[in-house]
């Protein structure tokens, strides 16, 4: 590995603003960025190091990339490094979507529907080629390429957030039982700043705001305290995150009249446009409450609400998930894991990115060139996306 120095705060940020102002494409597209920023440019930790990372925020609930996002950035630059990363990532959109709920008259013809499509086109090649990539170097034998398809097809067929705990769970089962890691492929240590006895206070500060909330906002009457204990529920209980998260949201503020139902549609149309996390939607519907808080308050407020446990579940995790990855029967059932997560990927491959990407042959064309450049001829992320939402809305206009 080659010894890197983004280490500071200051500069862990600057590197997820760029991400969070080019990331499209939804949380599997995020996590191609981050593999192709992370692990094949910078070289901050291996690639069966990233593929254990994404395994754990798999299983934890609340939005996969942006925990891995922070979980970079704790393993970084501490507590401050994990702060760096989010307001990077995440703040971009957020300021996007709670200017576009203050100026709703004006934001439903705000992005051009081609611009959007070939931003759609764009995340076909990122998952592609981070599917490739990671099958290549977690799928190198039969048995394990045999499970990466296995679990692909069952997500397939059945989709859905049970479908994929239960494919990484069958996974587990069948690299502890069947699969034997090399006896030098000891784990790239993350170096993660956090004892376990503060791993298990975050934790413990998690399930007291769970069960706290609920009881302070009916003891405080007011919308503020309700408002965050609605926005951290969704948080903490959506396992998937992206759009798991909708219905729960959906039934936390519009029924009781927070947010109409044609303000939610319309924020969650303009969540398609922005890049960056999806559960910056609730900086929207933050911005769009009927009562106080509103705008930029309420945006800021229910922002900070959803995210909360995502920093909790990482700051406690991960330093149990350090010890417990280095056990032998772990990382057996990790070989396991990690080829089912290349399944995840493959099968969200085809569906979402695909089936909404790709609705005809200059579609697919466009998906191949943007491929081409990003294995082939090696241009930056960034001019790729830029490009392809380009020819997006010059083939549509």
């Amino acid at each position: 590995m080659t010894p890197v120095s983004d280490r500071s705060a200051w500069r862990i940020f600057l590197i997820f603003l760029r991400l969070g102002l080019t990331s499209f494409g939804g949380p599997v597209a995020h996590l191609g960025y981050f593999r192709q920023e992370f692990v094949e440019r910078r070289r901050w930790l291996s690639e069966a190091a990233y593929a254990d990372l994404v395994a754990l925020c798999q299983f934890l609930p609340g939005p996969a990339s942006s925990q891995v996002g922070l979980a970079l950035g704790l393993s970084r630059a501490g507590y401050a490094g994990a702060w760096a990363a989010w307001v990077g990532f995440t703040v971009p959109s957020a300021i996007a979507l709670i200017a576009l709920a203050i100026g709703l008259a004006q934001a439903g013809d705000a992005v051009p529907a081609g611009l959007l499509h070939g931003l759609k086109v764009v995340a076909v090649a990122v998952v592609a080629q981070a599917v490739w990539g990671m099958a290549r170097s977690l799928c190198p034998d039969t048995p394990r390429r045999a499970l990466m398809l296995a679990s692909a097809a069952l997500l397939i067929a059945w989709p859905g957030t049970a479908m994929q705990l239960l494919a990484i769970g069958l996974a587990a089962l069948v690299g502890l039982a069947w699969l034997r890691p090399a006896a030098d492929t000891a784990p790239q240590p993350m170096g993660v700043p956090v004892s376990r006895r503060a791993g298990a206070a975050w934790l413990a500060l998690f399930f007291a705001l769970l069960l706290g909330l609920p009881l302070l906002a009916v003891a405080l009457p007011g919308q503020a305290v309700a408002v965050v204990d609605a926005f951290y529920r969704a948080g903490a209980l959506v396992f998937g995150g992206g759009h798991v998260v909708l219905p729960l949201l959906q039934a936390s503020v519009v029924p009781n009249g927070w947010v109409s139902a044609d303000a939610f549609v319309a924020g969650y149309g303009a969540a398609q446009a922005v890049p960056g996390p999806l559960f910056t939607f609730a900086a929207f519907l933050g911005a769009s409450l009927s009562g106080t808080p509103t705008g930029w308050t309420g945006g800021a407020l229910a922002l900070a609400a959803i995210f909360l446990p995502s920093f909790l579940l990482i700051a406690g995790a991960l330093p149990f998930w350090e010890q417990l990855r280095a056990q032998p029967q772990v990382r057996a059932a990790l070989l396991g894991i990690n080829a089912a997560v290349v399944g995840l990927l493959l099968a969200a491959l085809w569906n979402p990115v695909i089936t909404s990407g790709i609705h005809g042959v200059e579609d697919g064309l466009l998906a191949g060139v943007a491929l081409l450049a990003l294995m082939r001829w090696k241009w930056p992320p960034w001019l790729v996306v830029a490009g392809c939402a380009l020819v997006g809305a010059a083939l549509m206009g």
